[in-house]
C-alpha cells in the first residue's frame, strides 16, 4: 500500500520527493517511507492519427472529410514508451494517486490521461503548487486537493486538443487537396495557432512591400534665453498637419521658419517631473527569447535548447519553460544565498554585487501573479556553485542575460527628472524635452553587463539635459531654424523574437473588446512551451523562411493565407475556443457541446470550400505566383543580382 505522486518531469519529482523523504532510488522513480514519486517527460501519449480509426484514412480524399472520430484513441509516444511502461507498474502497486503535475490545464491532462489508459479506478488527490521552492512544497502537501476539484481542467485539456486534432487533420487535408488540383505538390498545414501566426507574417509582408514612403518636414528653432540655450521643434497646428501630426509642405514650414526668425517669444510651459523608474520584470521564456533575439540573433528554438540545458545539464537556471516574470515572496529569504552562489561563481560580479542589497522587495515578488512556475531566476545547484566554465558561449549568454536581471532586483528604482518646455512665439508652438539622472539604480546592472560584453549603450534617455531651468513668461529669441526633411517608414520585418511578441500580444489585431481582453489574459498565439516550434514547423513546412535575420512569408506561404478564408486565419477562433474552455474548467461548460460546435464549423468551411467551383479557395502555385511573391534569397555572388525563391 502506498501514495503515488504522478510529476511531470523528473525536475518536478526530485523537488517533491526531496520534501516528502523520498531518496531510494527506483527504476524510473523515487521512493520513501509509503511513497512513490514518479514523472511522465510530458506528454508520453499522443492522438492517434485518422489511419487508426479508419485504415482507408491512409488516402487523403476530399469525399471522406470531416473525419470525426467517434470514440477517441490515444497511443503511448516511442520515445516515451518505456518510462509509460514504468508508470504503469508504479499504479499497478500504489493505493492512491496524487497529481503533481504542472498546475493549468495541460499538467492536469498529461496526468489523467495516463490514469485513463491505465483504467486507474482507486482514490485521486491533487498538489497544487505554484512554485518548487521547500516552503511551497510543504503548504501544498499539508493542503492537498480532492481530485474532483481539478478535473474539470482535463475535460478542458482533452477539448483544446480534440479540437486542435479535428482542426488539423480536416483543414490540412482539405487544402493541401485543393491546392494539389491547382498544380501544388506537397501538403499544406493548417491549425488554429499555427494559421494565424503565418498570417502575421504574410500581413506583415505586405504591408511593407505596399507601403509608399511620404515625405514631411520638420521645423527646428533655436532659441536663446538669459539662462542657457536650447532647440525646439515645432508642434504643428491641426489644420496644417496629417493624422499622424507631420507638415507634408515645406513651403509652409519655411513660411513658418522665417516668421518666427529673430522674433521674440515667451515661456508658455515649463514643467519638471520627478519620475522614477522599476527594474525590469525577470525574464519568462518568451521576454527572455526576444531579448536573445534581439542582442545576439539567436533563433528562438536555440534559445529554449540553451536555457533547457542551464536547467537541466547545468542545474544554473529555474525551470525555463514558464508563461511568468514573477516570484514567490516565500522565495525572497532566499536572495542571500542566491547572491552569495554568484558572487563565488564569478569575480567578475564581486564590485556588482557588493552594491545589491537583497532587502529590496521589487515588484517582481508578488504571489498573486505566480502561475503554473515562478520566472526564470538563477538557481543554486547541489554544488553550491554554478560552473560558469563549463558552459558554452551561448549558455554564458543566456545565463548572463537571466542573473543580470534577477540581480537588478536587489537595486533602487532608477530616477529621474523629466522637463518639457514649450516656447509660444509668432502665435506659434515650440516643443522641447529634456532628461536627467538623479539616482542610477538598477541601471548600473546594465552598464555592467554592456560592458562586460563589449556593447555600447544606444539609448538617448540618459543623455545630459538640454534645457535650462526656465520658467513661465521668460523671453525666448529665436536665433535661428532649420528644416530637416524626413519621411514615413514602413513597420519593420518579424525577427523570430518580435514574431513571439506579435504571437504573444496578438489582442492588439482583434477589434472585439471581448475577445481582445480573453486573448490578452491567454497570452495570445500559443505557449511559452509551443511558440518556437510553431515558428520552426511553419519553417519546416516552407510557409516561411529566414531571410538573414528576419522571418518573412514564402510563396507558398502566401498562397495560402491567400486562399483560405478569413475565419481559418483569425486569431479571434482562439479567443472563443478560451472562453469556452474556460467555461468547462470551470465546470459551467460541457466538453460534448463544444466539440459538437468545432465540428459543425469545420464541416462549414469544407462544405462551403467544395460547395461549388466558383466558391473553392483560389490556389496559386508558387511557381505561378507573382515577382511580389518570391522570398529574396541575397545577392548572387558572382553577378550581384537578387536570388529569389523558385
Amino acid at each position: 500500500m502506498s501514495r503515488l505522486f504522478l510529476c511531470e518531469k523528473p525536475s518536478q519529482a526530485r523537488d517533491i520527493a526531496r520534501v516528502l523523504g523520498a531518496k531510494q532510488k527506483g527504476e524510473g522513480c523515487l521512493q520513501g517511507s509509503g511513497v512513490v514519486v514518479t514523472w511522465c517527460i510530458g506528454h508520453l501519449l499522443h492522438m492517434s492519427p485518422p489511419e487508426a480509426y479508419n485504415e482507408a484514412y491512409k488516402r487523403w480524399d476530399l469525399a471522406d472529410l470531416p473525419i470525426t472520430p467517434k470514440s477517441w484513441q490515444l497511443e503511448v509516444s516511442k520515445s516515451g514508451r518505456k518510462q509509460f511502461n514504468l508508470v504503469k507498474r508504479c499504479l499497478s502497486q500504489a493505493s492512491e494517486i496524487v497529481i503533481a503535475t504542472d498546475a493549468v490545464r495541460e499538467g492536469e491532462t498529461i496526468a489523467r490521461e495516463i490514469l485513463e489508459l491505465c483504467l486507474w479506478k482507486g482514490p485521486i488527490l491533487r498538489l497544487w503548487l505554484s512554485a518548487l521552492d521547500e516552503t511551497s512544497i510543504r503548504k501544498g502537501l499539508y493542503a492537498l486537493l480532492p481530485g474532483d476539484k481539478s478535473a474539470p481542467l482535463y475535460l478542458a485539456g482533452l477539448g483544446r486538443a480534440r479540437a486542435d486534432w479535428l482542426v488539423g487533420m480536416n483543414l490540412s487535408r482539405l487544402y493541401s487537396l485543393i491546392a494539389q488540383k491547382a498544380g501544388h505538390r506537397g501538403v499544406l498545414s493548417v491549425g488554429r495557432v499555427q494559421t494565424p501566426t503565418l498570417n502575421l507574417v504574410v500581413a506583415r509582408d505586405l504591408t511593407i512591400e505596399g507601403f509608399r514612403a511620404i515625405p514631411y518636414f520638420e521645423l527646428l528653432a533655436f532659441f536663446k534665453t538669459t539662462k542657457g540655450s536650447f532647440q525646439a521643434k515645432w508642434i504643428v497646428p491641426e489644420a496644417l498637419a496629417d493624422p499622424d501630426g507631420h507638415c507634408l509642405n515645406k513651403e509652409q514650414a519655411l513660411s513658418i521658419g522665417n516668421k518666427i526668425q529673430g522674433a521674440t517669444g515667451h515661456i508658455s510651459k515649463s514643467e519638471r517631473r520627478h519620475l522614477s523608474e522599476s527594474p525590469p520584470l525577470p525574464f519568462d521564456l518568451s521576454s527572455l527569447q526576444q531579448e536573445a533575439s534581439r542582442r545576439f540573433a539567436m533563433k528562438v528554438q536555440d534559445v529554449l535548447n540553451v536555457a533547457q540545458s542551464l536547467y537541466e545539464t547545468h542545474k544554473a537556471i529555474t525551470y525555463p519553460r514558464t508563461d511568468c516574470a514573477y516570484l514567490p515572496e516565500s522565495q525572497h529569504q532566499d536572495a542571500p544565498k542566491v547572491l552569495a552562489m554568484l558572487k563565488t561563481s564569478d569575480s567578475a560580479l564581486h564590485g556588482l554585487l557588493n552594491k545589491a542589497d537583497h532587502r529590496i522587495k521589487s515588484r517582481a515578488w508578488n504571489e498573486k501573479k505566480i502561475t503554473a512556475h515562478h520566472a526564470i531566476i538563477p538557481n543554486v545547484p547541489d554544488s553550491g556553485t554554478a560552473d560558469v566554465s563549463k558552459m558554452t558561449e551561448a549558455e554564458r549568454r543566456i545565463y548572463t542575460l537571466i542573473l543580470y536581471r534577477y540581480i537588478a532586483q536587489f537595486f533602487p528604482d532608477h530616477r529621474y527628472d523629466q522637463t518639457t518646455v514649450e516656447v509660444k512665439v509668432e502665435d506659434e508652438i515650440f516643443r522641447t524635452t529634456g532628461r536627467q539622472t538623479t539616482t542610477q539604480g538598477w541601471k548600473a546592472v546594465f552598464e555592467d553587463v554592456l560592458q562586460r560584453q563589449g556593447e555600447e549603450n544606444r539609448t538617448q534617455e540618459d543623455a545630459p539635459l538640454s534645457v535650462p531651468p526656465l520658467i513661465l513668461g521668460d523671453p525666448a529669441v529665436a536665433m535661428s531654424t532649420e528644416i530637416k526633411p524626413r519621411q514615413t517608414q514602413p513597420p519593420p520585418r518579424f525577427t523570430e523574437g518580435t514574431l513571439i511578441a506579435a504571437m504573444k500580444t496578438v489582442s492588439r489585431q482583434v477589434e472585439d473588446r471581448n475577445q481582445k481582453s480573453i486573448l490578452k489574459a491567454t497570452a495570445g498565439l500559443g505557449t511559452e512551451a509551443t511558440r518556437a516550434s510553431i515558428i520552426e514547423t511553419l519553417l519546416k513546412r516552407n510557409l516561411v523562411a529566414r531571410q538573414k535575420k528576419h522571418i518573412i512569408g514564402t510563396a507558398t506561404g502566401r498562397a495560402l493565407i491567400a486562399a483560405i478564408p478569413e475565419s481559418v486565419k483569425d486569431p479571434s477562433v482562439t479567443a472563443r475556443w478560451e472562453q469556452a474552455l474556460e467555461e468547462i474548467s470551470n465546470g459551467k461548460g460541457s466538453l460534448d457541446t463544444f466539440l459538437q460546435a468545432q465540428q459543425a464549423w469545420i464541416s462549414s468551411q469544407i462544405e462551403t470550400s467544395l460547395k461549388t467551383p466558383e466558391t473553392q479557395p483560389i490556389f496559386v502555385p508558387p511557381s505561378e505566383a507573382g515577382a511580389q511573391s518570391k522570398v529574396a534569397l541575397g545577392a548572387c555572388p558572382a553577378c550581384k543580382q537578387a536570388v529569389h525563391e523558385n
